[in-house]
């Protein structure tokens, strides 16, 4: 029986974990601004630390509530479900305003851009070296969290722990190629719309992958302590959903900006 009587639906209890996180987000937001303005990372450094204690100690309550408490009843998991859906179609809609942006520009290049793209003056990175390869990793960090996710249905813990542990390498390997790419970059965010729409799109799809890394990570994590089972088992659902959705971004950035944008 639900905790809450005679429904299957979930009323949370108080947690002061929304507000602690929105307090984080503004010292997150106000920090940064500090940093740009001041060269000082104070208060940027205590947002980010005060955000993933919320994070850690939000999700670990969260975890307590699906697993022990039984309180993800089948109509919670597609509340979930939906809000997951919801969540990644406003992140689609975040990224298209990013295209828009690029194609607005490239496609009819002002005289203060030189009538040209890409402008004068920028060299763009070779579509066939690292930008490929991140493509083949990604693709291939696809196939894995899918092998992860099919052999979750079919039971077979093993098979699911290495699939989705090669899958996490593979996102981490990313970032640091990402890394060492922006590092030896020829040009940079202030480099007329070229530099500005790559690094911005790009930049924030790392940050994407980063997010999706951190959440695949914690799947992990839930998966070797046997959170999961073959029949309930969303939280690893939508880290897969959120994956793959990062990997149909970067196909769209790699063919746009790296291939015929550049």
């Amino acid at each position: 029986m639900p905790k809450h009587g005679h429904h299957a639906y979930h009323l949370v209890d108080i947690s002061p974990w929304p507000l602690t996180g929105s307090i984080s987000a503004m010292m997150l937001t106000t920090g940064l601004v500090k940093w740009f303005h001041q060269f000082n990372m104070d208060l940027l450094m205590l947002g980010v630390t005060a955000t993933i204690l919320t994070m850690i100690q939000w999700w670990r309550d969260i975890t307590r509530e699906g697993t022990y408490q039984g309180l993800h009843t089948s109509k919670v998991v597609n509340g979930l479900r939906w809000g997951m859906i919801l969540f990644i179609t406003s992140e689609v809609l975040f990224f298209f305003s990013f295209f828009w942006a690029f194609f607005h520009s490239s496609l009819s290049p002002t005289v203060e851009l030189g009538t040209c793209w890409p402008p004068m003056g920028i060299n763009t990175f070779n579509p066939f070296q690292i930008p490929l390869l991140n493509t083949a990793i990604l693709l291939a960090s696809g196939a894995t969290v899918t092998w992860a996710h099919h052999a979750m249905l079919a039971a077979n813990h093993t098979q699911a722990l290495q699939s989705l542990a090669l899958t996490v390498t593979l996102g981490v390997y990313f970032t640091a190629l990402q890394a060492m790419e922006y590092y030896e970059a020829p040009f940079t965010i202030a480099d007329s719309a070229y530099g500005a729409t790559f690094f911005v799109a790009t930049g924030f799809h790392g940050l994407h992958v980063i997010i999706g890394s951190c959440f695949l990570m914690i799947s992990l994590y839930r998966m070797y302590m046997c959170h999961f089972s073959s029949a309930h088992h969303f939280g690893f659902e939508a880290a897969a959903w959120y994956w793959h959705f990062v990997d149909v971004v970067w196909l769209f950035l790699y063919i746009s900006i790296y291939w015929w944008g550049g």
